[in-house]
């Protein structure tokens, strides 16, 4: 039938597990196209909270199948270590899951070489999550890399051992750094043998003949769009196309199949490690939305860097990305704002714009801001119109400002706290 895509708007974290959570129902397969296990998609279900890094957030619905696209780089400890979890906390995942042969694998020696590549940089270090997930797609580009679907051939000691010696060489250039190589190899190979009795699947096949069959499929993006490779605050960016191309490249659809593109910001703007970020609020403010927000990586326990929501920079997003819709998250967050503050225009040489320079870093001299009144209470409202009055102006200037619908509006981190319209 078709492919929805939901995608996250600023430099992740935006809450995309919650919204493909609620979602869900109206699908049936899941799948995620890009990324590896520095995606952090927390759920609460239940009232228990679930950080899910590998596998998509449909895993929790009974009726979905859920599928690793081909464009996931898979790290086989983290994968089997989350499964186990879903497991111990009584979630069927075995049966619902399907792997694709063509995704990726991140060897002991990726994170070696991640490391010690991060560690060698000093101050000019991009923020590396240290999962080894730039290096397996250097392998993946560079065609040197192990598949999914290698973990069934005969040889595959063989290509193993090819592809560790060519990191071991060129671990040379580095500085040593502690890495208990043996300790994670056992694992790894651990991981390895269990792998082999999942769902392994020539995924593009799969999802083509699921829309033939009139089924619908939500794509689920793992990093935010500022993060992209091409279109991201490059060189700070992840290693994959994290915008609604990568669905098509990441799970083998062709981009007629896709209907919906669904975009999620947070009512502000956070950013994990380095690189540029021109609203961020380096004051007892920024720390404010912090401590409210609970604004720490969900991957990595890194505190967040934190500022007002930025209109150019979302401008620039859903153009991009072809967003039709937008989702709205962590509003509750500001419930004590008395003032709530917009980045509007960015302050260049050539004055006042809203438009993204070609290097963000050198090309923002400045942001003007727009300042809205708070609404100063909790968010307690089933329904759109029982939202306090400047909740709905605050989103009505945000819809007119992005000119898009915001369809979905999260005051809380439950299922239930969310707001349809």
């Amino acid at each position: 039938m078709a492919v929805d895509v939901l995608l996250g708007l600023q430099w992740g974290d935006e809450g995309k597990g919650k919204i493909v959570d609620y979602l869900a129902h109206k699908y049936q397969v899941v799948g995620r196209f890009q990324g590896g296990p520095n995606a952090g998609h927390t759920l609460y279900v239940n009232g228990v909270k679930t950080v899910l890094h590998t596998i998509p957030s449909g895993i929790f619905h009974a009726h979905l199948v859920n599928v690793i696209g081909n464009g996931v780089v898979i790290d086989p400890t983290t994968l089997m270590r989350e499964i186990d979890q879903l497991e111990a906390g009584g979630h069927e995942v075995r049966s619902r899951l399907r792997i694709a042969k063509k995704a990726h694998l991140i060897l002991p020696t990726h994170k070696l070489l991640d490391m010690a590549s991060e560690a060698s940089k000093g101050e000019a270090k991009i923020g590396s999550t240290l999962r080894g997930i730039g290096p397996c797609y250097m392998d993946k580009t560079g065609r040197n890399g192990l598949r999914i679907g290698d973990i069934l051939s005969a040889d595959f000691d063989k290509k193993y051992q090819s592809l560790k010696e060519k990191h071991l060489h060129l671990l040379k250039v580095y500085p040593e750094i502690a890495f208990e190589l043996q300790a994670e190899e056992a694992k790894w190979f651990d991981s390895i043998a269990r792998i082999r009795e999942l769902d392994l699947i020539d995924a593009e096949y799969y999802v083509n003949e699921r829309l033939k069959a009139g089924d619908s499929i939500l794509a689920e993006g793992a990093q935010g769009m500022m993060l992209d490779i091409d279109f991201g605050t490059y060189p700070y960016v992840t290693s994959s196309n994290t915008i609604s191309s990568g669905v098509c490249s990441g799970l083998g659809v062709p981009p007629s199949s896709v209907r919906e593109v669904i975009g999620v910001t947070k009512a502000y703007c956070t950013r994990v490690g380095s690189g540029p970020f021109p609203s961020e609020l380096n004051d007892a403010e920024g720390e404010r939305i912090r401590v409210a927000g609970n604004e720490f990586g969900s991957t990595t326990g890194r505190p967040r860097r934190c500022g007002w929501l930025d209109i150019p920079q979302l401008k620039y997003a859903t153009m991009i990305t072809g967003t039709t819709q937008i989702a709205i998250t962590k509003l509750d967050v500001l419930n004590a704002f008395e003032t709530i503050s917009v980045a509007e225009q960015y302050e260049t040489k050539g004055g006042l714009t809203d438009q993204l320079p070609f290097d963000i870093t050198e090309g923002i001299l400045g942001v003007a801001h727009s300042h809205h009144t708070g609404w100063m209470q909790e968010i307690n409202a089933g329904s759109y119109e029982g939202l306090p009055d400047a909740v709905k102006q605050y989103l009505r200037y945000l819809e007119k400002q992005i000119g898009l619908p915001v369809v979905y509006v999260s005051t809380g981190p439950g299922r239930e706290e969310l707001i349809v319209r």
